[in-house]
């Protein structure tokens, strides 16, 4: 089947050297992508990030797999999420990718779209988003890759095992988006249809908007969804949208 005029959206694979099935699904994904006229990946493509500097077999390979998708004429995109926020444009660079802000707008197949990860959605986590604000300011960085790779990896761990155990705790609906805040962003954009990870709920929510927005009345929330137990792709093209999902 033909790639062609379809552009592709990923998140949350959380690829980890220990979930070899998860990396082997993305390389048979990549594989597969060619032709298509883009692939968006919106952040959390890995678990654990700790600087471009920390090569190793996973990376490489991964690198390895999107510079070739990228050679054969497909453009690849990477934004930041909340486990990888420290990939830089080395990195990139050796994937054929461009890092892209969050939130971005793009136009595709003459439709807007507002593409982000997801975690600036969710708002009503105060202690998320006073943890996210540090993280991402540049001080924090700096301070941190100044650190050996030993300490990276420590400072990673430790802070994935307070952030699960902070999470079992913490009622679902917190964890989830705010809806006010999606409204935010789609009026602030004046686009109607967002895509986004981070929630790992994949699934397209009409919203209702009580000011339209380009003359509709309605917008969508395309939410993609984890790797965890199958993979999941949005795919877009002129004839319209598809969020699909496939086994590792």
């Amino acid at each position: 089947m033909s790639n062609a005029g379809k552009t592709l959206f990923i998140s949350d694979l959380h690829l980890d050297a220990d979930l070899p099935a998860i990396t082997q699904c993305f390389l048979n994904y990549v594989g597969n992508a060619a032709g298509s006229d883009a692939l968006y990946i919106l952040g959390d493509f890995f678990e654990i990030w700790v600087g471009d500097d920390d090569r190793n077999q996973l990376t490489d390979t991964v690198a390895q797999a999107l510079q070739t998708l990228a050679a054969s004429g497909t453009k690849v995109y990477l934004m930041h999420g909340n486990r990888d926020f420290l990939l830089g444009k080395a990195y990139a660079e050796r994937c054929g990718a461009q890092l892209v802000d969050d939130p971005s707008v793009i136009d595709c197949y003459g439709q807007k779209l507002v593409l982000m990860h997801g975690d600036s959605l969710c708002t009503r986590d105060l202690e998320y988003m006073k943890f996210r604000k540090m993280v991402r300011s540049e001080r924090w960085q700096s301070d941190f890759l100044e650190r050996s790779l030993v300490e990276r990896h420590m400072i990673a761990q430790q802070t994935r095992q307070q952030s699960k155990e902070q999470s079992s705790h913490k009622a679902s609906d917190i964890m989830d988006v705010t809806p006010q805040e999606v409204l935010d962003v789609l009026h602030d954009k004046q686009v109607n249809i967002l895509v986004h990870g981070h929630t790992h709920r994949p699934s397209v929510h009409t919203i209702r908007l009580q000011e339209p927005i380009n003359g509709q009345n309605e917008a969508l929330r395309i939410v993609l969804g984890s790797w965890d137990s199958k993979g999941w792709s949005l795919e877009f093209s002129e004839q319209g949208y598809e969020l699909k999902h496939f086994p590792h």
